[in-house]
């Protein structure tokens, strides 16, 4: 299966990251300072190369602002939950995964997977149903990231929390309704997984009931939400913070 990327940081990620890129487009009136670099990588990795009309491009990616560059690529690889625990244990670090329950919208996972390379997450869980996956927008509002971040893709999200906690990962739940605040909470220098919940309704009933702790942001404000990815970039930094504060 193929599939389109686009945007300059997108295609420039994909060509680092050696990803198979079947070919490139770009676009007659592409800015040169964006297209130069690309130009050159291509040429390295021997890949087709072809000027078109930006309404070829606005065809190929109807929804994406491709700023005149579109790469057709195999189909992201989606991990095991298994690959994502290895990636830890190859790095010697305790485990820190997201999981996302039905995250819907591309522009919240793709700053999702942005945060969590910065953060150094070892990998991010989504549900097949019910949730955005690795589009195009995904990868352009994630500025190439999702080359990274590696991603599974599982049918039941409960099922493989109980096999995450067999494997003696604790699992944190972020919940407008909990007593913990995030900034007192000190359950983050172990193996964690955390839930980040559905941009309007949250943390389904179930994934609540087998959090090992339940933790809210502090609001202070007359709006009683954060958009889902910007809630869980700070969950992340406060992770990055304790794990450096703690050694």
């Amino acid at each position: 299966m193929e599939e389109f990327i686009a945007g300059k940081h997108s295609v420039m990620e994909a060509l680092r990251s050696g990803r198979t890129i079947n070919k490139i487009w770009i676009a007659d009136n592409a800015q040169k300072h964006l297209t130069l670099p690309i130009l050159a990588e291509a040429k390295n990795a021997k890949i087709v190369v072809q000027n078109a009309d930006k309404r070829k491009l606005d065809q190929m990616v109807p929804d994406v602002q491709h700023q005149g560059v579109v790469a057709q690529v195999a189909a992201y690889e989606y991990v095991e939950v298994e690959d994502i625990l290895a990636a830890a244990q190859e790095r010697g670090e305790m485990p820190f995964i997201l999981i996302l329950d039905e995250i819907e919208d591309p522009h919240n996972l793709g700053s999702i997977l942005r945060t969590a390379d910065c953060t150094g997450v070892h990998g991010v869980i989504i549900p097949k149903r019910r949730s955005v996956g690795l589009t195009a927008t995904v990868s352009k509002t994630s500025a190439g990231a999702v080359e990274y971040v590696p991603v599974a893709r599982v049918t039941n999200l409960a099922q493989t929390i109980d096999q995450l906690k067999k494997d003696g990962v604790w699992v944190i739940g972020t919940d407008v309704e909990a007593q913990a605040e995030l900034f007192d909470a000190n359950h983050f220098n172990m193996p964690i997984a955390v839930i980040i919940g559905n941009e309007s309704k949250g943390m389904g009933r179930l994934l609540k009931d087998k959090c090992d702790f339940l933790i809210k942001l502090p609001m202070a404000g007359q709006i009683n939400s954060l958009n889902a990815s910007v809630a869980a970039g700070v969950f992340m930094y406060e992770v990055v913070r304790q794990r450096k504060q703690q050694g």
